[in-house]
């Protein structure tokens, strides 16, 4: 009975094949963003702790930078 699973009737290893090509690259995908996002996080961290204590005081006080220094783990 397992055996009919995994065969398909002769269509299992195109099946079998198309899922694991679509599990890879979700999986790559996911690697990729994941990566890019924790890069531009660091970099957004580096910009905002440079700022001069005027603009940084105005620029804490803005919700989009209060949510991207929450999700960054950023005590800044």
């Amino acid at each position: 009975m397992i055996k009919d699973l995994f065969l398909m009737n002769g269509y299992g290893i195109y099946v079998w094949s198309a899922f694991a090509f679509t599990l890879i690259s979700f999986l790559s995908l996911y690697t990729i963003i994941s990566l890019q996002l924790k890069k531009e996080q660091k970099r957004f961290e580096k910009n905002f702790s440079s700022l001069s204590e005027e603009k940084y005081g105005i620029a804490i006080n803005q919700e989009i930078h209060k949510e991207i220094l929450k999700h960054s783990g950023s005590k800044i």
